[in-house]
């Protein structure tokens, strides 16, 4: 493992830095990208920010967004990137499964490997380890290690505080989660302080919403809500002809599992979606259940406890009589 003295001498020196993020990503896995890539460039680096995927439209807007080389799309150039790099920050994820074929890729490098994330039950493949379960979002952790480890916090621009306030309002639901500490408040303002607009950050990212994906919000509330009063768990299942009725896009059906959580006396929702190849599963769950438990044990999945996911290699109805099943196991849990 490199300590940290050893890898504050080799960004002491212009590098040849790969920046990635997990499969799909999110608010906190652009915010914290992008943050770290502001920071690394104006210390002088040549940096490239890889997804493994595209991501919502609704992040578009972030600083830099127009220097992100999406995998899928450009595999040549990725690959090219990486196997250049003599640093690769692993950001928001801690198992290389988690960024498809992008992982091999990237284990197969030489290049030293920086993990910044907050999952559990890390993957030993880096090399330096900026790791805490109890931080709210990797760019909670971007933020600490650029103002704590490097003792950088002179260098927080408005583009570093913009991407890491995103990624921390994301993940911590607008600040609400219990993972939302009066620590993680405090980075918030200043991030404020350092030129973040949050008005403006919260309207582009919640308010930004594309007709189809408010009509397939309404068709899922309406039509696909299933309420389990007995397990005081709420499920809702969209099929992929349903998918390519309201042509629904990357980022469209992110936060719909919330709405069936905000269901009065509910402390489990599950979001099922047929994919094309596999059914994804997203659960939320209140207090002390774990949902991460049960996509871990039987959805070859994980996370937090308040918030997993997980896939099924069966079909959309089999998957949902399996997850249903499975409530049997947890109703003194789900009726406290």
């Amino acid at each position: 493992m490199l300590s940290l003295s050893e890898l504050k001498s080799l960004l002491a020196t212009p590098q040849k830095i790969v920046i990635t993020t997990h499969h799909k990503p999110d608010g906190d896995a652009m915010g914290s990208s992008l943050g770290l890539y502001a920071y690394l460039i104006q210390k002088g680096h040549h940096v490239k920010v890889i997804t493994p995927t595209d991501y919502p439209y609704f992040l578009h807007w972030l600083p830099n967004n127009s220097d992100v080389i999406i995998y899928t799309e450009q595999k040549e150039q990725s690959e090219l990137h990486v196997a250049e790099a003599s640093l690769i920050f692993c950001l928001d994820f801690n198992t290389l499964s988690r960024i498809n074929e992008l992982g091999e890729v990237i284990r197969a490098s030489e290049a030293y490997k920086i993990m910044i994330d907050h999952h559990l039950e890390p993957e030993d493949f880096d090399d330096y380890r900026c790791w805490n379960i109890n931080a709210c979002a990797a760019a909670q952790l971007v933020y600490e290690f650029i103002v704590h480890e490097l003792e950088d916090g002179a260098f927080m621009s408005k583009d570093i505080a913009t991407c890491l306030y995103t990624g921390i309002m994301t993940d911590s639901g607008s600040f609400r989660f219990p993972s939302a500490t009066s620590e993680v408040y405090r980075i918030g303002a200043d991030l404020i302080d350092a030129g973040a607009e949050h008005w403006r950050i919260h309207q582009l990212v919640y308010d930004n919403a594309t007709e189809n994906r408010l009509r397939f919000l309404g068709h899922c509330l309406t039509n696909k809500l299933e309420i389990l009063r007995e397990f005081n768990t709420a499920i809702i299942t969209v099929t992929a002809e349903e998918l390519k009725k309201y042509n629904i896009v990357t980022g469209d059906t992110e936060g719909i599992v919330n709405y069936a959580l905000s269901v009065n006396g509910i402390r489990l929702a599950a979001f099922i979606i047929e994919r094309t190849d596999r059914v994804k599963l997203s659960l939320r769950s209140t207090g002390d259940f774990p949902a991460n438990e049960i996509c871990k044990k039987y959805f070859n999945g994980g996370g937090h406890r308040n918030a997993a996911g997980g896939a099924s290699d069966e079909s959309l109805t089999d998957t949902v009589e399996k997850f249903k099943s499975i409530l049997t196991e947890y109703k003194t849990q789900l009726l406290q």
